[in-house]
């Protein structure tokens, strides 16, 4: 039962990231490979602004979130706008030059020696029968869980998701209709970004803060957006514990070096009997 719940935990830290990579292609129709060094860097500044400026936790993180929508705000404004138009393998191939941009520009400004990250609740762990979980534990599970109904209603009940659901199928229609498309886009990107900032800084205190922390978690959350459908946010948030809890099975029964390989053949063997995800409709709409 701990390995499980354990696996949830982290879970939803994939679920986070997912969640981010799920909004800006279901608004944007790009798989953005960029998305965790950008939660990298935002982490950084987030621990500048704890260790050389002094600030506490809850200030330094509501100034990395602000720091995180206008880094995503201004990747969005600066290249992607620039290829909007453009094929779509184009448009992700820009986002793999940035993923090698951000990590190399880390690399220089703040080496690669790991630092030691501070969680957000610190203390002795709360006993539940046999399992412990720390207060921080909790802390990600309740964000996750807050965050996943937000953007869920913000999609579903709002008409700015309704822009963003409209500016996904046609642009040029959405512009007729008087949308402004590029704004929309521009807040995804600022929206997801934050998103990446809040998974990075529940992984830094687990894995280290280092310009190299999120490759494999995006990786892992890639998965968890693939495995439930690409396109649904509730799908990323369950993808993503379906990958901690599986991820983390595999470590302890098997072995770590494992884990990978196994949570990708078990999205071989779901995509081979639904090939549109868990959550995944039935149908894939393209833009004209």
């Amino acid at each position: 039962m701990q390995i499980i719940v354990s696996g949830l935990i982290f879970g939803c830290v994939y679920g986070l990231v997912a969640l981010g990579l799920v909004l800006i292609y279901k608004t944007t129709d790009v798989v953005n490979f960029a998305h965790g060094e950008m939660a990298m860097v935002t982490t950084f500044v987030s621990y500048i602004f704890l260790t050389s400026y002094g600030f506490p936790y809850s200030i330094s993180l509501l100034l990395s979130f602000a720091f995180a929508a206008i880094f995503g705000f201004l990747v969005y404004f600066i290249f992607m706008k620039k290829v909007q138009s453009a094929p779509h393998l184009n448009q992700v191939v820009l986002t793999l030059g940035l993923y090698m941009l951000f990590n190399g520009l880390a690399g220089q400004i703040w080496g690669y020696q790991p630092f030691s990250f501070p969680e957000a609740f610190e203390g002795e762990p709360f006993q539940f029968g046999n399992v412990y979980v720390t207060g921080n534990e909790l802390f990600v599970v309740g964000l996750t869980i807050f965050l996943m109904l937000l953007f869920y209603f913000l999609f579903q009940f709002t008409n700015i998701g309704l822009s963003m659901r409209a500016a996904s199928q046609d642009i040029t229609v959405s512009k007729l209709m008087g949308i402004k498309v590029t704004g929309v886009f521009m807040g995804t990107w600022a929206i997801a970004t934050v998103l990446g900032s809040i998974a990075g800084m529940m992984t830094a205190p687990v894995t280290f803060l280092s310009p190299n922390m999120m490759a494999e978690v995006l990786i892992l959350a890639f998965a968890g957006a693939v495995l439930g459908g690409f396109v649904s946010l509730p799908g990323a948030i369950i993808g993503g514990l379906i990958v901690g809890v599986f991820e983390n099975l595999v470590s302890y029964f098997i072995a770590p070096e494992m884990k990978i390989v196994l949570v990708f053949l078990l999205i071989i063997a779901v995509l081979y009997i639904r090939p549109q995800g868990i959550f995944g409709g039935a149908k894939i709409i393209k833009k004209v």
